[in-house]
């Protein structure tokens, strides 16, 4: 039978988001219903409120959480009821033609869960990257359940679920970061933070963090950057030149995701260097760069969407690689909040007053 659950509603475009009964189906075919234990609350959660992602209201917001399969659908054999979880927004399909190439973190063809939740009067509820986990309980395809090891903390395990692993992922699958290289990391919120923890894990000998605010240049100092930049005041092309022997970074990871920014790790970067574009641009932004310099600087110019992460190959390994005392993802939580503190959590991520909030359900 269906289940009436408590859950973080984002009712219209830049309205206050509210808690509202969520009507949660039972799981058809292909679809699991997961216990929330944990979710993140992360900047894309953020443009979905603002209406930055789309209309599609109301939304149902929270998707970087881990919790336990409470129940199954038909055909479901990966995952079970008591598996802990990790929720991911890309459950590959494997059967379009990146997934038969071998490459399906590339899938074209991700998908979620065929039903929908509702409100209580029949509303249907679009799930924020198809997970919808700011509630006691979601229904996903169970493509997005990755089943990990449960002793590790699910306020720390969610955090995979998108924002970390975007990171990680971007200095270790897209940036290929390998032992000695030199790394520039733009920008250093969450995700520029855990493409910094990326790159210490990949050894990485030199790692300059490029921020304007000093309050997270201490944080990158913590999570493994050997040198700092704050680009407020200095020139980061020049300072990246100057800590690089005047040649620039191996790898120059841009989480910012805006044209000027993109600019400067573009001419950061060593001859034949590479550039990863990790954050997230809008719709209107455009880029100019001389097409001379493209082809002379020889190179790669890489986007990495989600880290370019295969959750069942990723998510065990890092958990593995945490619980080993390898990988601090708890370093990443900054404040465990209630379901009632989202509204209150999105201000505070906002003044760029913490890392992460966690709701703890």
């Amino acid at each position: 039978m269906a289940q009436e659950v408590r859950g973080v509603i984002a009712p219209g475009k830049d309205e206050p988001v509210r808690i509202e009964t969520v009507v949660v189906p039972d799981p058809g075919p292909g679809e699991a219903v997961v216990r929330v234990q944990a979710c993140g609350v992360c900047h894309t959660d953020l443009h979905y409120k603002q209406g930055g992602i789309g209309d599609d209201f109301p939304f149902l917001l929270g998707h970087e959480a881990a919790g336990v399969v409470e129940s199954v659908g038909d055909g479901v054999t990966d995952v079970e009821p008591g598996d802990f979880v990790i929720l991911n927004w890309r459950a590959v399909c494997g059967k379009c033609r990146a997934c038969l190439r071998g490459r399906p973190w590339y899938c074209f063809d991700t998908h979620n869960a065929r039903q929908r939740m509702t409100l209580t009067d029949g509303t249907e509820l679009s799930p924020a990257l198809g997970i919808g986990a700011f509630a006691e309980k979601t229904l996903v395809a169970a493509g997005q359940c990755t089943k990990v090891d449960p002793a590790v903390s699910a306020q720390v395990a969610g955090l995979l679920g998108c924002g970390v692993m975007a990171g990680i992922g971007a200095a270790i699958n897209t940036g290929n970061v390998g032992r000695g290289d030199s790394v520039a990391v733009i920008g250093c919120g969450g995700v520029g933070d855990a493409a910094i923890a990326g790159s210490r894990l990949a050894g990485a000998a030199k790692i300059i963090a490029v921020d304007i605010d000093d309050r997270k240049l201490e944080t990158a100092r913590s999570m493994g950057a050997t040198h700092t930049v704050n680009s407020r005041e200095t020139d980061p092309v020049e300072a990246i030149r100057d800590l690089t022997g005047g040649f620039g970074a191996d790898v120059v990871i841009e989480a910012v995701g805006r044209p000027e920014t993109y600019r400067q790790a573009f001419y950061a970067r060593d001859l034949a260097g590479t550039v990863v574009l990790v954050g997230v641009p809008t719709p209107e932004m455009k880029l100019e760069l001389p097409l001379l310099d493209v082809f002379g600087r020889g190179g790669s110019l890489k986007s990495s969407w989600y880290g370019d992460c295969l959750p069942s190959r990723d998510f065990p390994m890092l958990i593995d690689l945490h619980l080993q005392g390898r990988l601090d993802l708890a370093a990443f939580v900054t404040e465990t909040i209630r379901l009632d503190e989202v509204e209150k959590a999105f201000e505070r991520m906002h003044r760029g007053d913490v890392l992460r909030s966690v709701v703890v359900l």
